[in-house]
């Protein structure tokens, strides 16, 4: 457990990240294109999602792909994981300003395995230090 707070503490001068109503993008293969954040896992009256965090997650939109393609369906409720935010992040070693927005990849509900077998976009090194190594080996890149 302490691993996954030390993996979520962020300054106290940014803003705050996922909530309760924010739209994310999925960047896996699974079909979902748009998903809204309906609860964030970790705790008592936790409100927060940060980079790493798990939280519970509606599919509002799909990806315009054969219907026999998609592993999830539209208004389906599953778990996500969070892979990128869009405030900035100071722990970057150069400093730079790096904007992203905020995505998920989803997984299953019972055993928070990776629905989908493709990721899309680059991923923090960070991850190394979670249960999810394997996302780091079907995502593009890494992010250091």
């Amino acid at each position: 457990m302490k691993l996954y707070q030390a993996f979520q503490k962020q300054s106290g001068n940014l803003k705050t990240m996922i909530q309760k109503g924010t739209y994310l993008n999925v960047v896996d293969n699974t079909g979902a294109k748009k998903v809204c954040c309906i609860h964030v896992y970790g705790g008592y009256r936790k409100k927060y999602g940060y980079t790493g965090s798990i939280i519970l997650v509606s599919v509002k939109s799909l990806r315009k792909k054969k219907k026999e393609f998609l592993k999830v369906k539209k208004g389906e409720v599953v778990k996500a994981l969070i892979v990128k935010t869009k405030i900035y992040n100071p722990n970057y070693s150069n400093e730079s300003a790096m904007s992203f927005e905020n995505s998920v990849i989803l997984l299953n509900k019972q055993t928070n395995k990776l629905i989908g077998s493709r990721v899309f976009t680059s991923i923090e090194k960070k991850f190394r230090l979670t249960r999810y190594l394997r996302i780091l080996s079907i995502c593009s890149g890494i992010i250091k």
